[in-house]
């Protein structure tokens, strides 16, 4: 079930998730701090491949977090354009781990990272072809069967284009999201960063694809570099992000929008104001929060020992 238009003709929902509010990336050495934030944070996103098939410690924290938010996984290996297999250890692990940890929905990146069986620690641009956009769909069907939760791609801050590229990225995108029947998670930041580097208007991008795909929004800082813009995490979110935030949230419901915040950890209260300014901006736009800690009784009691 897509979104539904409200009388205002805003949009609401996809695939009836719940609406969580304001979220943070569960980062370890943040981790008390963060626990501590309920008054600032409505719900947490892990990254799986630090918790799947391991136990001890790595279990202790996710179990911490789930007692004290929802959460939302949002991967990184999963290699969606790769023409690799995709694992079936990678994904019987990553089910594992839903069993209990029971995300509200899962996301992975619009990419590859993976080439004859070796990972490599980065997201690669695709060739935007309609080959591709096939080859894309049939692997994200792959893993929407396997997994049986709503999913989400994610678009990438990317520094080249490739000399196949016959579709606009705004194009290719959307139909992928559309024949794949999955949703989208927009990462505001990364447009911004693309419209510098590749000099295109980061609103004509957003016009051109379906909104009413966008479960989950990531915000965050990039640095700026002789050559062009990097997405890196690790700087302050500027203004003109934060106008794209904005842009957005009066068009679409999104479930969710998160502070990615990864290199450079500040101490956390230095991540308070931001924190602040994107619910300041989700409750301006109508916003509604709903408070989604009651499924986590039945979800904890399935929790590994």
């Amino acid at each position: 079930m897509l979104n539904t238009p409200e009388p205002n003709g805003a949009l609401v929902g996809f695939q009836q998730c719940p609406v969580l509010g304001v979220g943070l990336g569960l980062r370890r050495p943040l981790l008390e701090s963060t626990l501590a934030a309920t008054d600032v944070i409505d719900w947490l996103e892990f990254t799986p491949e630090n918790y799947m098939g391991r136990g001890g410690k790595s279990i202790r924290i996710l179990q911490r977090a789930q007692a004290h938010f929802p959460l939302v996984s949002h991967g990184v290996s999963l290699s969606l354009g790769s023409v690799d297999p995709v694992s079936e250890v990678y994904l019987r692990d990553l089910a594992a781990l839903f069993d209990w940890a029971q995300p509200a929905w899962f996301s992975d990146h619009l990419c590859f990272s993976s080439v004859d069986g070796l990972y490599f620690n980065d997201l690669m641009p695709l060739p935007r072809t309609r080959e591709t956009v096939r080859h894309v769909v049939s692997r994200i069907h792959q893993v929407q069967d396997r997994i049986q939760r709503v999913f989400l791609i994610e678009n990438i801050s990317q520094y080249l284009n490739t000399p196949f590229d016959d579709m606009a990225d705004a194009d290719f995108i959307s139909e992928i999201v559309t024949e794949a029947d999955c949703g989208l998670l927009l990462d505001v930041n990364n447009v911004y960063v693309n419209s510098v580097n590749h000099g295109f208007d980061p609103l004509t991008f957003l016009e051109n694809i379906p909104l009413e795909r966008v479960v989950q929004i990531h915000v965050a800082g990039h640095h700026q570099f002789p050559e062009g813009l990097v997405d890196t995490h690790g700087a302050p979110v500027i203004g003109p992000v934060w106008d794209l935030l904005e842009w957005v949230l009066q068009r679409t419901r999104p479930c969710g929008v998160m502070l990615e915040r990864d290199t450079h950890l500040p101490p956390f209260a230095t991540l308070v104001p931001e924190l602040q300014k994107i619910r300041q901006l989700w409750e301006q736009t109508g916003q509604p929060v709903v408070n989604q800690m009651v499924h986590l009784k039945g979800a904890l009691a399935h929790v590994p020992a």
